[in-house]
């Protein structure tokens, strides 16, 4: 990873700290994408002591579509080739919220966010190709649903916390598919993954019990930092997946998602959903 450039969401807790330190370590220079500035520092301070290149830190909400348009243009204004996209940060409620937008929470920062900063960061992986890379974090919650639910995207007429979450993720292997398409034959790849951390901050943003059962509830998907890591460290740093792109992982493997995770025209109008939301047009 010695002369890559990496930008990650959500790099300073969970899976996302362990793969930035780990990669950092490979010698990546790291971009981190992320809420809080005074934990970037921590964790600049800790890449550095490791022996690392001192991050470049990007503060962002993932849940104000103006905050993300406005770190993917601090991005591209750095003019540096992107190598690795890692789409890391991901969010879950107990009770429905909306963003500053409007849109629903979860669905907002787990599918809209990345969705939004990859298209405006697509300019520098283009710069990267051949050989650069966009990395999903998706979940085996995508097994919560069996489709995205295109009736009620929004979950106003019913909130269920794991629904919407696992309709969150479905929407992250959708993405995937959908883009490693669109981007076939121009040297960059798309993959996703099932992580699983039990050392992980989702959830804790949820006030009261809640915050502290949401990880138990969790659990069966979820394992320690650093094997959760694995699959992210894998997908973003590992040669034997230079040429691999549109697929799903588990333990560094291709695994098939269940059927309505391979369904191409849930996933094209996934995509024209998207669009319509963000009043944008992913620039492919």
């Amino acid at each position: 990873m010695k002369g890559k450039h990496v930008a990650i969401t959500g790099p300073t807790a969970g899976i996302g700290r362990t793969t930035s330190l780990e990669l950092a370590k490979k010698g990546a220079q790291l971009t981190l994408l992320c809420r809080s500035a005074e934990k970037a520092r921590a964790l600049g301070k800790e890449i550095v002591a490791a022996g690392g290149l001192a991050p470049h830190v990007i503060v962002v909400e993932m849940s104000s579509l103006d905050s993300v348009r406005t770190a993917g243009e601090q991005l591209l204004a750095q003019g540096k080739p992107l190598d690795v996209l890692l789409n890391n940060a991901g969010a879950i409620n107990m009770s429905r919220r909306e963003t500053v937008d409007g849109f629903e929470e979860t669905l907002a920062v787990n599918h809209f966010a990345p969705f939004l900063l990859t298209g405006l960061l697509l300019p520098l992986l283009q710069q990267a190709a051949p050989g650069a890379r966009i990395v999903n974090v998706a979940s085996d919650a995508h097994t919560f649903v069996k489709g995205m639910g295109f009736d009620d995207m929004q979950a106003t007429k019913n909130y269920k916390t794991f629904r919407e979450y696992g309709r969150s993720k479905l929407a992250n292997i959708l993405f995937t598919r959908r883009l490693a398409r669109q981007l076939q034959g121009q040297g960059i790849t798309v993959n996703c993954l099932h992580p699983g951390a039990v050392a992980t901050s989702l959830g804790t943003n949820n006030n009261g019990i809640f915050g502290k059962i949401v990880p138990r509830l969790l659990k069966p998907f979820f394992r320690t930092p650093m094997q959760g890591a694995e699959t992210s460290i894998y997908l973003c740093s590992s040669d034997e997946v230079a040429g691999v792109t549109g697929e799903y992982f588990v333990d560094c493997k291709p695994r098939k998602p269940k059927s309505w995770g391979r369904d191409d025209a849930a996933a094209d109008k996934l995509w024209r959903y998207t669009e319509d939301c963000l009043d944008y047009s992913f620039p492919l």
